[in-house]
């Protein structure tokens, strides 16, 4: 591949600890038809929901919520720490279904909310359904009315988090924000919504450490996951992304103090009619925030409009950033063994601030086409090496 314009010459190791069964005195089971809850979806299950919570909450033992097959009418709920219990597990094997009228979740930040919670774990096969479009219609017809809409799974300042096996339809908005926690666990989650959807990322990453993201599928209208500042140690292995906006870090230099962005691993990920690929975003204005330490290893594009992609002049709809020039510091930046087909003729795009240029860019092994020829690149203010490509 020729690089024309590019100034490029010639892991952490996570823990995730589950205490078992035989390590606590006791595990004390909570089935949410207990308390109340519908199965057939034709009343209200929102109240036992948070019964069976506030249930688990305050057993000092070991506790176990369970959500049988069916389907469970559920509005917006918070489920808030300190816990006495310090493992809560919640197996849904139902569906949980949101209000026909849009307007109940939308006016709520959160679906499902964990605030302050330790040692939670939520698994089983079961399903959320958001049923996102009518809100989505809403807001395609230019309506003032139209609420924000509500992330469907929600976790801030929490640790020790594990997501395993579970559905998210139609999000609202986000599917899964991760926000000010520590040690989180996702694996073979799957998240769906129509590529046309609005802000519908599916797993947005911000202010937290040690986060392991590992055999998903995404499929939405936005980012498929996005990082956002004081992201550090986060290990992305074996996820599907398309349709969406790709793996974007970023937008970053909202704010003039942010903090920064390190030690990301993104490996085995596969991009099919995505928007874009591997992406690094900064509004152009002043921050004091950074990027660094990140790895983009072994990745297959399908038909990706911009399959690498770093870009420090975002500016949508030129609000709040024409000229001005991105205070983000962008440096030893990994793209190894990426390879597959770009949808345009520029493959490789690094538009790099004039004031902070992209440093320690490598690419290695990277063999992109454009229509069964060589795709081209283009490079602004990056300074770095390429080898075999």
């Amino acid at each position: 591949m020729k690089l024309s314009g590019c100034n490029l010459p010639g892991i952490i190791v996570m823990v995730f600890v589950m205490l078992s069964s035989s390590s606590t005195s006791a595990i004390t089971n909570f089935n949410v038809l207990n308390f109340g809850a519908n199965p057939t979806g034709g009343a209200d299950s929102t109240d036992s929901f948070l019964k069976a919570w506030n249930a688990a909450c305050g057993t000092a033992d070991s506790t176990f919520i369970y959500v049988p097959k069916g389907r469970y009418l559920v509005g917006p709920l918070a489920f808030k720490g300190q816990c006495k219990s310090s493992q809560i597990i919640i197996r849904i094997d139902g569906t949980i279904v949101a209000p026909l009228d849009y307007r109940v979740l939308g006016k709520s930040n959160n679906w499902f909310s964990f605030e302050d919670v330790s040692g939670v774990s939520i698994i089983g096969r079961g399903t959320f359904d958001a049923k996102g479009p009518s809100l989505w219609a809403c807001k395609a017809s230019n309506s003032n009315s139209c609420p924000s809409g509500a992330t469907t799974l929600s976790f801030t300042n929490s640790n020790n988090i594990r997501i395993n096996g579970l559905t998210s339809l139609n999000s609202q908005m986000f599917h899964i924000v991760i926000n000010g926690c520590q040690n989180v666990h996702l694996e073979g989650v799957k998240i769906i919504a129509a590529g046309n959807s609005p802000n519908t990322d599916g797993i947005h990453v911000q202010l937290s450490r040690n986060v392991e993201i590992l055999s998903t599928s995404i499929k939405t209208g936005d980012d498929c996951i996005s990082i956002g500042p004081g992201t550090e140690n986060l290990w992305i292995e074996q996820i599907t992304c398309g349709p969406g906006h790709g793996i974007s870090i970023g937008s970053l230099a909202k704010d003039l103090k942010e903090e920064g962005v390190q030690n990301v691993t993104v490996k085995k990920t596969v991009f099919s009619n995505t928007q874009n690929g591997l992406r690094i975003k900064s509004w152009a204005r002043p921050s004091n925030g950074y990027v660094q330490g990140v790895r983009f290893i072994d990745s297959v594009m399908k038909n990706i409009q911009n399959p690498i992609m770093i870009d420090q002049n975002y500016c949508p709809r030129n609000e709040n950033c024409p000229g001005q020039v991105s205070g983000i510091k962008i440096n030893d930046i990994v793209y190894e063994d990426i390879r597959g087909t770009s949808s345009t003729p520029i493959a490789i795009k690094f538009d790099c601030s004039d004031k902070n240029p992209c440093t320690g860019i490598k690419l290695q092994n990277v063999n992109l086409t454009y229509l069964n020829k060589a795709a081209q690149s283009f490079c602004s203010n990056v300074v770095g090496k390429a080898i075999d490509l």
